[in-house]
């Protein structure tokens, strides 16, 4: 199956159709709408959870307090977001874009 390269609406270069970040505009979703940072699925603007696989989209950020989509950084102070591994024994800070903690593998959520 052929892999056809789509413009980046940014820069209007060519990427890759699978991109999340432009390589040359280093945007993020250089392709379209915006998706869930867990399935990819693609999102309506404002929704509240991703109608794919149910996770919350947004998060208070702990450095300004503001309520923030669940990226990789506050949309406001660009902080980047934390999550924690509930998990006592481990308290493994991470990336939001795991379902499953990366070094004990329990659930974040």
């Amino acid at each position: 199956m052929a892999s056809y390269k789509h413009p980046c609406k940014y820069c209007g270069k060519l990427i890759a159709r699978d991109s999340n970040f432009c390589p040359f505009c280093t945007q993020e979703n250089p392709l379209g709408p915006i998706r869930c940072p867990i399935c990819r699925y693609p999102l309506e603007d404002g929704a509240k959870a991703c109608g794919h696989c149910g996770i919350l989209l947004w998060k208070i950020c702990e450095s300004c307090g503001k309520e923030t989509f669940l990226g990789d950084k506050c949309s406001y102070c660009g902080t980047p977001i934390i999550v924690v591994c509930p998990n006592p024994k481990c308290r493994a800070e991470q990336p939001p874009t795991n379902r499953n903690c990366v070094k004990c593998g329990k659930p974040l959520r």
